[in-house]
């Protein structure tokens, strides 16, 4: 009760208008976690916060919560899954962080609360800024044909239909299960919204069912809890979706269904009539009539209102940061490229090759800056950062400023290049794609689509599978293929071979027989950093210090039951792949497989991945001095990991129990076993 009380102290509760004016009418620092109110605060930075606040001991330093949802101020924050962090001074804002970043946060609140303090006490003028990731041109907010951010367009030539996933299958925990078969199936899911309805809601939507003996049941189930309404169509060509659909989720009546279409989704989830677990349009007319109940803003377009729907979305950029500034100025660049409204969807710190160098700018290989160009190039890493806005790669060139450094500092002097300048260094510091053709072929040679497993162990597949399928598909991976599978003794060692030998490999194999485990292929932009990223470090009490929102942050008990399994390079994965799902994996690696030549990886690229912003000269936490910097780096096979710098004994190791003190007696040996999982890594 006590922790809760601090925690309470700590941030102020904002849940309302009224006080939100109150909150800002404070004398001093305010740090604003702005949340939505089905996900809640942030809960991983309230011990960084209570951290900052016990170190400064500030009067001046306030910390608050604001539900988005209650507060008009925030009415544009809304429906926003990211988190964000508010900084506000006088009533103004002065800072915004995305992301729980705890360098950046720690940074931010550090940097402001001083910045205040000269206001207050030297009278300076207050440096008050936009939330550029929100606040766009007048002229786009004025659009032509009045849509909203919640329009939902298709194309006319499509067919379409409204799907809902109803309460009993909500309750069971299969709602995302049924949205990946769906998305299996061939069909396009264009719109989706999780709403609970009212008794009045249900008997408008059911009227034309009113006459039915069950009307009343039904009224009582359909709001009994949430939904999950789906507008569903099929690609332009395909067949009509109604009559596909209907096939797809079989009869109303479940037993029917299960003699009839055992693989029907009725037939799956549903346990009677009125609990048939999904509801479809019966034609067209009435999916139009249901379309407009649940989604007011949906239009069928044209081919040229989807063209100019295609123009206004978000696009991708490659930005690069050259070696000379990574070293020194790497948070700092970073934080002005969220200011600027940006979100990072991916970055990697990589060391190029002359070879690499030569192909990325084969457009200037024998200008005169060339050799400079090159030299500098491969000095040290370069962080390459995918950046998504609209409006992308203008917006960065403009921010970059003149390639020449003379005429970004006359022309441009806030611009990036003349404020970062190397004075031994000819050229600039920065690069950014000159069109959306350029920008897609530059991500794909830093950012090559892979292909990668994923394993939700049996510790985390009961109680936490559908919030972790859930934060697959929020971060944009496609799950190319998923299966369910209890592992077998045989199985389990065949898959672990790598550890034969070692102390915990018995443990670890009656640990992966104890239930079923779900197997996925997982596609996506560096899917074999990103999903380790997500994943955490090895260790849960390493990832809870160092990635409080990683899965194993958040899921995984201990070091031997943490939740999830996923291979440290593409050699491992589709070694592992192929172990799963045999030959189907060479049709589905070979649209995938980049053309470009591997690009070197820097150490704790994962971390940095997960954790956003991380200055070089701030070495990552570790649990004790036997754990290994680079913990995430090694595969849960072990049979080899993914480059690396600066480490050569753990890459020549054969053996990982070399590099752990042996155990030589009994009161030693749990903590030998444990410096063994972690070096490992498994």
């Amino acid at each position: 009760m006590a922790g809760k009380k601090k925690e309470l102290a700590l941030q102020m509760a904002i849940t309302n208008q009224e006080q939100w004016d109150e909150m800002l009418a404070m004398k001093g620092l305010i740090a604003v976690d702005v949340y939505q109110l089905w996900c809640g605060p942030c809960r991983a930075v309230v011990s960084l916060f209570r951290k900052i606040k016990n170190e400064l001991g500030d009067e001046l330093l306030h910390f608050a919560t604001a539900e988005a949802d209650s507060i008009d101020a925030l009415e544009r924050y809304r429906g926003k899954c990211e988190p964000t962090f508010l900084f506000y001074g006088g009533g103004q804002l002065v800072s915004v962080v995305r992301g729980a970043n705890a360098p950046l946060l720690q940074k931010t609140v550090v940097d402001q609360l001083a910045a205040e303090k000269r206001v207050l006490e030297q009278g300076i003028e207050r440096k008050v800024i936009r939330d550029e990731g929100l606040v766009e041109d007048k002229e786009e907010e004025v659009i032509k044909n009045e849509e909203t951010e919640d329009d939902v367009l298709v194309p006319i030539s499509e067919s379409y239909t409204v799907a809902i996933i109803k309460p009993d299958a909500v309750a069971q925990g299969k709602a995302h299960e049924i949205i990946m078969k769906v998305q299996e199936a061939g069909f396009e899911i264009l719109a989706r919204e999780e709403r609970t309805l009212t008794e009045t809601e249900v008997r408008d939507f059911y009227q034309h069912k009113s006459s039915e003996p069950s009307f009343e049941e039904l009224v009582q189930f359909m709001s009994s809890g949430p939904s999950h309404v789906l507008v569903v169509s099929k690609p332009e060509g395909s067949e009509d979706v109604i009559p596909a659909w209907r096939e797809f989720i079989g009869p109303t009546d479940v037993e029917e269904a299960r003699r009839e279409k055992p693989e029907s989704l009725r037939a799956q989830y549903g346990t009677e009539t009125l609990f048939n677990a999904i509801h479809g349009s019966t034609d067209s007319e009435q999916a139009s009539k249901e379309l407009a109940f649940f989604f007011p803003h949906f239009k069928i377009a044209a081919e040229t209102n989807i063209n100019d729907k295609e123009e206004a979305s978000v696009e991708r950029t490659l930005a690069l940061i050259r070696p000379e500034i990574v070293k020194e100025k790497k948070g700092e660049i970073l934080q002005r490229i969220q200011e600027s409204g940006f979100t990072i969807a991916m970055q990697k710190e990589v060391m190029l090759t002359e070879e690499q160098v030569h192909q990325f700018y084969s457009d200037h290989v024998g200008k005169d800056y060339f050799p400079a160009l090159l030299s500098n190039m491969t000095s040290g890493p370069v962080l390459a950062l995918a950046l998504a806005k609209k409006g992308a790669v203008e917006t960065w060139r403009n921010i970059l400023g003149p390639k020449d450094i003379e005429k970004a500092k006359e022309e441009a002097p806030d611009s990036l290049r003349a404020q970062f300048v190397v004075d031994s260094v000819p050229i600039n510091q920065f690069h950014g794609s000159a069109t959306s053709e350029e920008a897609a072929r530059e991500l794909s040679f830093f950012f090559p689509k892979e292909q990668t497993l994923a394993v939700i162990k049996p510790d985390a597949l009961n109680e936490h599978k559908d919030e972790i399928l859930g934060k697959i598909q929020e971060e944009c991976f496609t799950i190319s293929q998923m299966k369910e599978t209890m592992l077998s003794k045989e199985m389990a060692e065949e898959f672990y071979k790598e550890h034969r030998g070692k102390p915990f490999f018995e443990q670890l194999v009656d640990f992966m027989c104890r239930g079923p485990c779900l197997v996925m292929i997982l596609s996506k932009e560096n899917a074999v950093e990103e999903w380790r990223a997500m994943m955490g470090p090895t260790d849960p009490r390493e990832a809870q210090q160092t990635a409080p929102n990683s899965l194993r942050a958040r899921f995984a008990k201990d070091i031997l039951q943490n939740s999830v399994h996923g291979s440290s390079n593409q050699k491992h994965a589709n070694e592992k792949i192929n172990f799963f799902f045999g030959d189907i994996t060479e049709e589905l690696d070979r649209p995938l497989q980049g053309k470009e030549p591997e690009l070197e990886r820097v150490d704790h690229l994962e971390k940095a991945l997960w954790n956003g912003a991380e200055d070089r000269d701030e070495p990552m936490p570790t649990e004790d001095k036997e754990q290994p910097q680079d913990t995430m780096s090694h595969s849960e096979e072990g049979a080899e990991t993914t480059e690396q710098t600066h480490i050569p004994t753990e890459k020549d190791a054969k053996d990982e129990e070399a590099l752990v003190p042996p155990v030589t007696d009994t009161e030693n040996a749990e903590t030998g076993r444990l410096s063994i999982l972690r070096k490992v890594g498994f």
